[in-house]
């Protein structure tokens, strides 16, 4: 649940962004009048929840649940001065937030959690579900494997509790309500331990205590990731308290739910469903980001998110179908010699369970010759990157390329494989131009994958090599060359930044 701060904001926009792209901590702030945070009259939890239930938004709605103190101190102060130069990402964690912030809202509410917790997937992963960070931390609350085993995250090749957007809120505030016991009741030692683990705030405040020194987080000694991840926090919630004093327009989300659940009867093909809702298949997975192929599991879960509007038809639809099967496309396998259910079912990427249910099977016994229902496997194209100048997709990356003496715009898209055209127009320059050397060139490059493809920034550590860093994230080391224009080396030098594009729906095949 490692995070670092907000990085640049060109990374954000262009979609490329892990939770290692979003940050460090900001050195010079801008002055903002600061507001001091008058006392309020007190409200009875009942009517400060009627009231909120009833806002027009859920900007509106989250404002007036705001509980946690906020000294308006520099720390915070940092951190709010960044927002508030750039308006581009509140927009663009808003717009992602729109299909799921009303749901994690309602499930902080049911727990009588603070309603600033509903704002900490703007900063662990700027609302992104196919968010990854360098430490494996991954989905809108980038929970790390250890902590998804802990908490009851199903993870395997089809699915990635992870990232789904029900499982992974559930288990985030599961860990947040621990915390919050564990630290006795103080929040911000809870949400710090979320950033750092529990260990290292509980370490921070034995030190403390063994120093006669206050054990709040402002008095603790932190990794300095992690005395950034909470003022950041709550910077963002004292924009959202009070907009208008910052001279902020948040973007108009609706209160109300934008996704509703279905729970299906057995595995399903995503684009046979998605017909069925009449969304697209990016839509579909883009609102149910914890599938990493095709289809379901076949040991579930069978459920889905699907926009309220398309509900009514869909279950409809749901309805016609003669048997859950019909989610499925099929095909009739003859069985052959030196087959198996177990044999059939890996190449198949299925479960014998799966297979002996579907076939009405009461043993693993198969004979040569009978045959067998089993799951098509569609073929999967990936759109290829569009190659007009200043354009960019989740395929698509840019590399700066330094001008050595006798280059030429034709030698050098032959070296990486693009028009020599295109590298004039990503430059600006005429197509016939003479290049000097030193000169540096952005080059866009098309990486070819069928899944979601997601920036990752790994700092080398000591023991790593080329072929364990490619082995963790499922690239290969000549992949890793090109990203980085390394040369041929053997070794690599710890504490160096190595920029790594991965397809994050691999990572747990």
């Amino acid at each position: 649940m490692k995070l670092r701060t907000s990085l640049l904001m060109t990374l954000l926009l262009a979609g490329c962004q892990s939770s290692a792209d979003l940050a460090q901590p900001i050195k010079s702030p801008v002055p903002v009048a600061v507001k001091p945070n008058k006392p309020e009259k007190q409200v009875d939890q009942a009517t400060l929840h009627r009231q909120a239930t009833h806002a027009k938004n859920i900007w509106e709605r989250i404002s007036k649940q705001l509980e946690i103190p906020t000294p308006n101190n520099h720390r915070i102060q940092q951190q709010r001065d960044w927002y508030l130069r750039h308006p581009q990402y509140l927009d663009v964690i808003s717009e992602r937030a729109r299909p799921f912030l009303y749901q994690i809202v309602q499930e902080v509410e049911k727990r009588n959690m603070p309603l600033e917790l509903a704002l900490l997937p703007a900063v662990e992963s700027a609302f992104d579900p196919f968010a990854y960070s360098w430490g494996s931390a991954s989905g809108l609350w980038q929970i790390i494997p250890v902590t998804s085993k802990r908490f009851g995250l199903k993870e395997d090749w089809w699915y990635n509790g992870r990232r789904d957007v029900t499982a992974s809120t559930n288990a985030a505030l599961d860990y947040l309500e621990y915390l919050h016991r564990f630290f006795d009741g103080n929040w911000l030692n809870a949400i710090a331990a979320y950033n750092s683990g529990e260990g290292t705030v509980l370490n921070a405040i034995r030190y403390n205590k063994k120093h006669h020194r206050p054990t709040d987080f402002w008095s603790l000694d932190l990794p300095s990731q992690t005395e950034v991840y909470v003022p950041k926090l709550l910077a963002l919630a004292q924009i959202v308290r009070e907009p208008h004093h910052y001279g902020v327009k948040l973007p108009e989300l609706p209160n109300r739910p934008v996704l509703e659940e279905v729970t299906l009867k057995s595995q399903f093909d995503l684009s046979i469903v998605s017909k069925m809702a009449g969304i697209t298949e990016s839509q579909l997975r883009r609102y149910n980001p914890g599938f990493n192929h095709w289809a379901s599991s076949p040991d579930g879960p069978y459920t889905l998110l699907l926009p309220v509007d398309k509900i009514d038809g869909f279950k409809h639809k749901l309805a016609k179908l003669k048997e859950p099967q019909d989610l499925l496309r099929w095909t009739r396998y003859q069985i052959k010699s030196g087959d198996s259910l177990s044999v059939i079912a890996h190449k198949n990427r299925t479960s014998i369970r799966y297979l002996k249910a579907l076939n009405h099977l009461k043993s693993n016994t198969i004979q040569v010759g009978h045959h067998l229902l089993i799951p098509v496997i569609p073929y999967e194209t990936a759109k290829p990157a569009q190659s007009k100048a200043g354009v960019k997709n989740q395929r698509s990356y840019q590399l700066s390329y330094t001008v050595k003496p006798g280059d030429s715009l034709w030698r050098i898209g032959h070296k990486f494989k693009v028009s020599y055209k295109d590298i004039a127009e990503w430059n600006n320059l005429k197509s016939g131009a003479v290049l000097s050397p030193g000169k540096k060139l952005k080059i866009w490059q098309t990486i070819k994958s069928k899944g979601v493809i997601r920036k990752v920034i790994y700092k080398v550590r000591r023991g790593d090599s080329l072929e364990s860093i490619a082995n963790k994230f499922k690239v290969t080391t000549s992949d890793i060359y090109h990203w980085n224009q390394l040369k041929r080396q053997r070794y690599l030098k710890p504490g160096i930044n190595l920029k790594l594009f991965v397809d994050v729906t691999r990572l747990n095949s």
